[in-house]
């Protein structure tokens, strides 16, 4: 049997591939040109050298232009025959892991990203995790600011007893932004099932800890675990002060703690932070300054997306930034926190807490669930407007976990309702 047609397709593949490296914005043809440019100039300097120090002249064949024409081709055509030659040779050994298919495309994508638009991203918990999988398609230049008030599970005994800033939400965003989520990632995640004093602990959580106290700092902590997962992009949190949550119940009694909020029963008629008047980690300000796109949420409302917005410094930079403001709402309610809670009241919630109507749009979802849980069902649809504030709807749930937004429909449709309104 013929493999012509293979051997073609192939070709034509790889064609296709190397084609792609050349497209607009790359940055890879300016430097071919200026090799190029610079062969010719050192051809130039060699055949002035060997005139004028051996007096050499070039017999006259032919007209001195077609003498030059044809000398050039020469030389392009040698260049392009070493270039085909040093690919063949170098690519079994460069590309024996990856392929050239993906090494292209990866460059491509990369490149791409490099040039997104600077997007930061607030919450905590598993909401805030979800759409950084998303982001990070769209863009390097990233941010996650992430709320420091969970005192709950490995987190708030790592808290209590080592002094740190709970890690387990940014132990979730490290994995979310790493370049690959695999076997590095899962063993971010891996939680101990025994052994004493282990139990319950996440192998992330207990990096995170022990880098902060051998580099020095919690911030540190983050710039290093960075590194060790390959992230793109930069994790902040948003003040490096411990800091407790206070939910005033509508009956008028109070909680203390996020893991108590989580679980009541009461409506929450509003939040605190104690201390009231906690400094913001600089960087995160610096960066919702420097934002073209910020987004809020998704994420639990009261433990997860408000607690950041308490922040004086972090609301005030939200406030004043330029850049384009989103609000993700949940595609369900939650237990406790958001029972019965619609569109309008998340939206309504927002605005009560920062006094100002401060977002430009609420991305909702609009897609049906199937409900078969009796305290947990979606947010129904809602109007087009809400508090003043336009409400984009799309399909944006997890077929597989449907209380849970789609990663990259949702970030598909942050980035085109962010690219429609500019």
């Amino acid at each position: 049997m013929s493999t012509k047609p293979k051997n073609k397709l192939h070709v034509s593949k790889h064609v296709s591939l190397l084609y792609k490296l050349f497209y607009f914005g790359l940055g890879i043809k300016r430097w071919l040109l200026l090799g190029l440019i610079g062969i010719m100039i050192c051809s130039l300097g060699i055949a002035f050298i060997i005139k004028n120090i051996f007096d050499f002249d070039m017999p006259e064949f032919l007209p001195w232009h077609w003498e030059g024409v044809i000398v050039a081709v020469i030389g392009l055509t040698s260049i392009g025959l070493a270039v085909i030659g040093l690919y063949r040779s170098v690519s079994p050994i460069l590309f024996s892991s990856l392929g050239i298919d993906q090494v292209t495309n990866t460059v491509y994508v990369r490149r791409a990203r490099s040039k997104g638009p600077k997007i930061v991203a607030l919450g905590g918990g598993t909401g805030l995790s979800v759409a950084l999988k998303g982001l990070k398609i769209y863009s390097d230049n990233l941010s996650a600011i992430v709320s420091v008030g969970d005192d709950g599970g490995s987190s708030g005994i790592l808290r209590e007893q080592l002094g740190v800033i709970p890690p387990g939400d940014f132990r979730n965003c490290l994995v979310a932004l790493a370049e690959d989520e695999s076997l590095v990632g899962k063993l971010f995640q891996y939680r101990f099932s025994q052994g004493e004093g282990l139990q319950g602990h996440s192998f992330g959580n207990l990096f995170i800890a022990a880098m902060a106290n051998i580099t020095g700092g919690f911030d540190r902590a983050l710039i290093e675990s960075s590194k060790v997962l390959s992230v793109n992009g930069n994790i902040l949190p948003s003040t490096l002060s411990p800091i407790e949550l206070i939910a005033e119940l509508e009956n008028g009694s109070k909680l203390r703690g996020e893991s108590k909020i989580g679980e009541t029963d009461g409506s929450i008629n509003r939040l605190s932070i104690d201390p009231v008047e906690v400094k913001a980690y600089p960087k995160s300000v610096d960066a919702l300054y420097n934002a073209e796109l910020i987004v809020l949420g998704p994420g639990s409302l009261y433990t997860s997306v408000l607690p950041s917005l308490l922040v004086p410094e972090i609301s005030d930079a939200i406030k004043k930034s330029n850049a384009y403001k989103i609000y993700v709402c949940n595609v369900a309610t939650q237990p406790g926190e958001t029972s019965n809670y619609g569109i309008d009241e998340h939206v309504n919630a927002l605005v009560d807490h920062t006094a100002e109507r401060f977002v430009d749009c609420v991305i909702a979802n609009n897609s049906i669930i199937d409900n078969d849980a009796t305290d947990i069902s979606n947010i129904p649809s809602g109007p087009s407007r809400v508090n003043g504030i336009n409400v984009v709807y799309g399909d944006i749930l997890d077929v597989e976990n449907k209380y849970r937004h789609e990663p990259n429909s949702l970030a598909d449709l942050i980035i085109k309702v962010y690219h429609g309104s500019r």
